[in-house]
């Protein structure tokens, strides 16, 4: 099964309006990222993805990816330069946590929903929406193999 055929429309559709709903309370942008399979260190791959989707340009450098491996029930949340440099160390830990919790009971998207929105919650602390922000990427989901 591929990744897209896994989540399935009706799920696609509720993740991007929870990007849409996170990137509302902040300047920060949120991108996720689903594969069948992680053939390297996840950290890893979900770096390279973050270079690769072009993360890494962003105006303050305040960019997350969500990335996950499906068959391998692998995930990362990482952030670009900026938000590593304000925000404490261990920041990303809660939200995985939680996240691990709901994909543990087979609450998928329930899980990767609740992930976005905490994340949008974290970064309007020290990236706050503003009047004049730009939507820098976009919102949709994107895929590997």
């Amino acid at each position: 099964m591929s990744p897209k055929e896994f989540l399935g429309k009706e799920n696609e559709i509720l993740i991007v309006k929870a990007i849409e709903r996170a990137e509302h309370q902040t300047s920060g942008e949120i991108s996720v990222h689903f594969e069948s399979k992680c053939k390297e260190e996840v950290l890893d791959r979900a770096a390279w993805l973050f270079k690769k989707l072009k993360m890494h340009e962003t105006k303050d450098r305040n960019g997350v990816l969500i990335y996950l491996s499906i068959d391998d029930h692998k995930f990362a949340i990482i952030g670009d330069a900026g938000i590593n440099k304000v925000v404490p160390e261990g920041f990303w830990n809660d939200i995985k946590e939680m996240m691990i919790g709901h994909f543990s009971k087979g609450e998928f998207t329930t899980g990767l929903i609740n992930g976005i929105e905490k994340t949008g919650e974290h970064l309007k602390k020290y990236f706050p929406w503003q009047e004049d922000d730009v939507n820098e990427l976009p919102d949709e989901i994107s895929y590997g193999k």
